[in-house]
């Protein structure tokens, strides 16, 4: 299988008045066609800023200063801004982690579904207004609901748009940036399960990104752990599961209840995300370690 997306050494720094912070560094991985590969970790291990840095829309003061994204043959570190404009949406979309922030509520849902179609297709009004019906049959909402405005959708309805919104363009690689955050438990089942469905009978290569490690560990092909700007372990879902070899990978597999086993005892990991203005040296997390050793300290053993 090929792949779709590459990324090499992918580094992106934010100038602070206190320093440098390295939110990511050195991030490497690909992502073959229709896969869907899981980014998680901790809050702020750098997964959002990853999407972010791929996408090229990190703010100031934050700068990639190294790397490379080559998006099936086109590397985007290196393209106009005027063509980024226009692989974004159409070769990229994201599903943003809250769309009642991502949608305008002053105009319809049908309405902003049709303007992203028409920015980036050359068809008419007539054919994105049905293109906009059946994405949103697709997403399982009634077609005619587009002339709705977004106050008068659920939560799920409103993330369900979203995800419509991105497919409108036919894209090749969907960003899923904690889409679930913030919404029950149900729903949660439910908006998962949806992209799982659209990512197989699409074909599409997706990049989930999340804290939830059940969730990812279960519909994800790969996992790619984050810690502390650092892609730590990286591994077929599977191989991660049965044999993690990191000792973050582990502690995240301990740190989650096991329904199919309540008496197992889950264990926390001890301390928080290291200060990226001044990581610890060595392997980032051996302060938090229980198996960290001298060497530990003094370089990342891969």
């Amino acid at each position: 299988m090929d792949n779709i997306l590459t990324v090499e050494n992918l580094s992106t720094h934010f100038k602070t008045d206190k320093g440098i912070a390295k939110a990511v560094e050195s991030v490497s991985f690909t992502l073959k066609k229709g896969e869907m590969l899981g980014l998680i970790g901790e809050s702020g291990c750098g997964k959002t800023t990853v999407a972010q840095s791929i996408l090229r829309l990190v703010e100031d003061p934050g700068r990639v200063v190294e790397g490379k994204v080559d998006l099936d043959g086109k590397d985007l570190a290196s393209v106009s801004e005027s063509e980024l404009e226009k692989i974004r949406w159409k070769e990229i979309s994201v599903i943003p982690q809250s769309a009642m922030n991502a949608l305008n509520p002053v105009y319809t849902v049908g309405d902003q579904i049709i303007e992203s179609i028409l920015l980036h297709e050359n068809i008419s009004h007539k054919q994105a207004l049905a293109r906009t019906k059946e994405l949103l049959e697709v997403v399982g909402i009634d077609g005619e609901r587009w002339k709705s405005y977004p106050h008068e959708f659920s939560g799920g309805m409103k993330q369900r748009v979203a995800i419509a919104m991105a497919l409108s363009c036919n894209p090749k690689l969907v960003i899923s940036d904690e889409s679930t955050t913030g919404l029950d438990v149900l729903t949660q089942a439910q908006v998962i399960a949806l992209i799982k469905e659209l990512q197989r009978n699409f074909n599409l290569s997706v990049i989930l990104i999340s804290h939830d490690l059940p969730m990812v560990t279960a519909i994800c092909d790969r996992i790619a752990i984050m810690y502390a700007g650092k892609i730590v372990e990286w591994a077929d879902t599977q191989d991660i599961l049965q044999d993690a070899r990191h000792p973050y990978a582990k502690g995240l597999l301990d740190a989650t209840p096991d329904l199919a086993n309540p008496d197992k005892e889950v264990i926390s990991i001890p301390g928080s995300v290291p200060n990226l203005i001044n990581p610890p040296k060595g392997c980032r997390f051996h302060p938090r370690c229980k198996y960290a050793m001298d060497i530990c300290k003094q370089r990342y053993l891969h």
